[in-house]
């Protein structure tokens, strides 16, 4: 653990996005940056993770965002970011596309299965859930989550159900989680440049529809 080549990256992202930004902005930015340092000092959070942390942060501060990270939801769930405004609350869960060794051989469904899993469990804990990524990663987004609960089939909730307990069982995700759970926006962060690109889900999916269309055939 390098504590002092960790603050100062986390320093120096914060600088480099400080450019133009009002005082109160950044003293809630600095606020997640020491957070995230007293979270690297108990070994729970990395520097590539970290990154991404701030700079979905301070694009939810700059539209009017409390902002904290690493918040417990409940004994089991902690999430990525954690913002507030007035009595609304956003989740963000950052994916890389990090694949574990044991599922070398089934990587693409073993992704899939995590996203499912993380929109049905995170989604009823905010008004308004986001899944964030780098754009060297795709998100392969179950389409049943373009549907609104009260147009998805039950059949097909069975089906996603029965997909994520395949790989997800600890607790199992539950039936009515995946029928009421909602994804509302797709986070693009480009850590490069410091800031965020924001799309609708039906944007990201169309954006990125016949390569996921074709590489999820059969799962």
């Amino acid at each position: 653990m390098d504590l002092e080549r960790f603050t100062a990256d986390v320093a120096s992202l914060c600088v480099r996005m400080s450019a133009g930004e009002p005082a109160e902005n950044m003293e809630r930015l600095d606020f997640v940056r020491r957070r995230l340092i007293e979270l690297y000092q108990k070994n729970l959070v990395k520097i590539n993770h970290s990154a991404m942390e701030l700079v979905c942060a301070l694009h939810l501060i700059r539209d009017g965002y409390t902002v904290d990270v690493e918040k417990q939801l409940t004994d089991i769930l902690v999430c990525d970011v954690y913002a507030t405004k007035g009595d609304g609350a956003a989740i963000v869960e950052i994916e890389t596309g990090f694949i574990p060794p044991e599922h070398a051989l089934d990587p693409l469904a073993y992704y899939a299965a995590r996203i499912a899993s993380k929109v049905a469990r995170y989604s009823k804990h905010a008004n308004k859930f986001i899944l964030a990524t780098p754009p060297v990663s795709v998100l392969p987004i179950p389409k049943l989550f373009r549907l609104p609960p009260r147009d998805r089939d039950p059949a097909d909730v069975a089906e996603l159900k029965a997909f994520c307990d395949r790989y997800y069982r600890n607790p199992p995700v539950e039936e009515e989680e995946i029928l009421n759970a909602r994804l509302h926006t797709i986070y693009i962060i480009n850590i490069d440049a410091g800031r965020v690109i924001e799309m609708d889900v039906d944007s990201y999916l169309e954006s990125m529809g016949d390569m996921l269309s074709k590489s999820m055939a059969g799962i």
